[in-house]
């Protein structure tokens, strides 16, 4: 009796190591992806643990390896097998999507076509691990950052922790380029919303599983269908109690939007090239700028009055010499620091004393954004190409103390940034839309791809990485 039960025990233990061994040799894949990984990717001279650094840096020995990223950024983005470059480099087949070289496994017998789509099925599917956990969907408080790529109507969302790309979420009518232009989260950090140069709404999706939850209607017409003659919607702003957002459209419109029950309240046309917005400290005042003008609107939140504010005293023109492209306002709440895309100069508009001071910045300034932790400014000055021979962007930084600036190149017509205030970390993306631009690792299905670069805000340094997105990266936001 003894010997038996000894007996049944040595074989569940033997049966059990074995089973346990098995799976460890294919790196907590589920087993046929890790059969196909640990065969032709993660070998010796390739994506093993030895080897992994000559190969760039992506190591694909196990589940949690691959994840840790590599040179490019994230080789597998979960649900989006298009937007995963491991995807498209080990692809010969065009009916399986985008191809690119050189071909992997390198020098080696290509994968055979079921290999390829069985890969491609699991990243759709999340690329789980043999247990079925998805990677980075364990927190839905998780600190991220939400990125537009016009190129490709998509949100690239990044995680704070890494800065590694983790989901690229798909945007706006399939098979219809609608060119997400700005993207933000609303201050209790539960939603981000998304506008759109080709359609008339705005997206809503939660920050815990990126899921949509309303498509908004801008117009009186659009009713959350997108129909009608697209505005160009540029620009918005949410409010501090997360309740409502003032969007702007190029073609000349204004509109309030009551984000808790996702419905137009007021419309208002007859601006001439709006773009860009903030609002005052107490949200009862919204300041729009003129594209192509001197000035900027002021306008109650109620839309029953306006006023235009001419920033160089020439009265108010259309043919100026300013532009304006972004507003940002103090954390004081007294000062409207604004982008002049002409005259390569920050206007700070003080709101109780109409003074103006002018800053000069770098070549063609955009975007601006302040860094709490540090008490700068900082602005992206994409087509510089005079501070830096031979590079093309810089970021300018000003001292909210004494208005003193420095400057530094970093990337390629560098536009959206994002501060992370918690890792101390300016997130730069770069258009990189023109050919003169940095060859991109590999090519997508909907254009040239730009990326994403790092700045210490410590030192006000670049620091060496830099990760692939996907085509024309323009504004990107932080989850507060």
């Amino acid at each position: 009796m003894r010997s038996s039960f000894l007996y049944l025990a040595l074989i569940f233990l033997f049966t059990s190591c074995k089973k346990d061994v098995s799976l460890s040799n294919y790196g907590n894949y589920p087993v046929d992806i890790g059969r196909i990984i640990s065969n032709n990717c993660a070998v010796s001279g390739c994506h093993n643990a030895k080897s992994y650094m000559a190969a760039d840096n992506l190591n694909l020995e196990t589940w949690k390896t691959m994840f840790a990223g590599d040179n490019s950024g994230s080789p597998v983005i979960p649900y989006s097998s298009k937007f995963s470059s491991l995807c498209t480099f080990i692809n010969t087949y065009s009916d399986l999507g985008v191809q690119n070289v050189p071909v992997m496994p390198l020098n080696k017998k290509t994968l055979s076509h079921d290999e390829v789509k069985q890969i491609k099925d699991w990243v759709d599917r999340g690329a789980p691990d043999v247990n079925g956990t998805v990677m980075w969907a364990d927190n839905p408080l998780r600190k991220k950052l939400y990125a537009t790529n016009q190129g490709c109507d998509v949100i690239t969302v990044f995680d704070s922790e890494t800065q590694l790309p983790i989901r690229f979420i798909e945007t706006g009518r399939p098979g219809i380029a609608d060119t997400p232009h700005q993207v933000r989260v609303s201050a209790d950090g539960k939603f981000w919303y998304v506008i759109f140069i080709n359609q008339n709404v705005m997206e809503k999706h939660s920050c815990s599983d990126e899921g949509l939850v309303a498509n908004i209607g801008l117009t009186p017409l659009a009713a959350g269908t997108g129909t009608g003659n697209a505005l160009n919607w540029n620009t918005f702003i949410i409010s501090k109690d997360s309740k409502r957002a003032y969007c702007v459209s190029l073609s000349g419109y204004i509109c309030a939007v009551d984000l808790e029950n996702n419905k137009l309240l007021h419309f208002l046309g007859g601006l001439s090239s709006p773009h860009a917005s903030a609002l005052n400290g107490d949200g009862t005042k919204l300041y729009v700028g003129a594209q192509t003008g001197n000035y900027i609107t002021e306008l109650d939140t109620g839309f029953t009055s306006y006023n235009d504010i001419s920033l160089d005293g020439n009265g108010i023109s259309q043919l100026s010499s300013l532009d304006i492209h972004d507003i940002t306002l103090s954390p004081n709440n007294d000062d409207l620091f604004i982008t002049c895309q002409k005259s390569n100069e920050v206007r700070v508009y003080n709101i109780s004393t109409s003074n103006i001071t002018s800053i000069p910045v770098g070549v063609f300034p955009q975007e601006i954004i302040y860094s709490t932790v540090m008490n700068q400014y900082f602005v992206s000055c994409p087509e510089d190409v005079t501070s830096f021979p031979g590079s093309r962007g810089v970021i300018t930084k000003i001292n909210a103390v004494n208005f003193a600036t420095a400057t530094i190149k970093c990337g390629y017509q560098p536009h959206g940034i994002a501060v992370d205030e918690n890792k101390k970390l300016l997130y730069v993306l770069s258009r990189n839309v023109l050919s003169t631009g940095p060859a991109p690792h590999h090519t997508s299905e909907c254009g040239r791809n730009g990326f994403v670069n790092f700045i210490d805000l410590n030192t006000f340094t670049l620091l060496s990485k830099k990760y692939e997105l996907s085509s024309d990266p323009y504004f990107i936001f932080a989850r507060p």
